[in-house]
């Protein structure tokens, strides 16, 4: 089974909330990773997403201990949303 790995970088303008994290998070830019599988059997490359995982702190300093949580990502795209508005 083939897989990917997609990483982007997310940015809060302001402090925010999650579930799967304990209290406020502060603004700041993310490193955000995607883990998806590719689906077998159809006659086209799909994939599907297997584990969207936030890393923390935002904005490590080189060679600190990060944080990572797995997240929902409709509500990441919910927080997201809202901190954009």
């Amino acid at each position: 089974m083939s897989t990917r790995t997609i990483e982007a970088m997310v940015t809060f303008r302001r402090p925010f909330k999650l579930l799967a994290l304990e209290g406020e998070q502060p603004a700041g830019t993310y490193r955000l990773v995607t883990e998806e599988e590719q689906i077998q059997g159809l006659t086209f490359i799909a994939f599907r997403r297997t584990a969207t995982l936030l890393y923390f702190p935002a904005d490590p300093p080189p060679a600190s201990i990060s944080q990572v949580v797995s997240v929902s990502p409709d509500e990441l795209a919910e927080a997201l949303a809202g901190d954009a508005a």
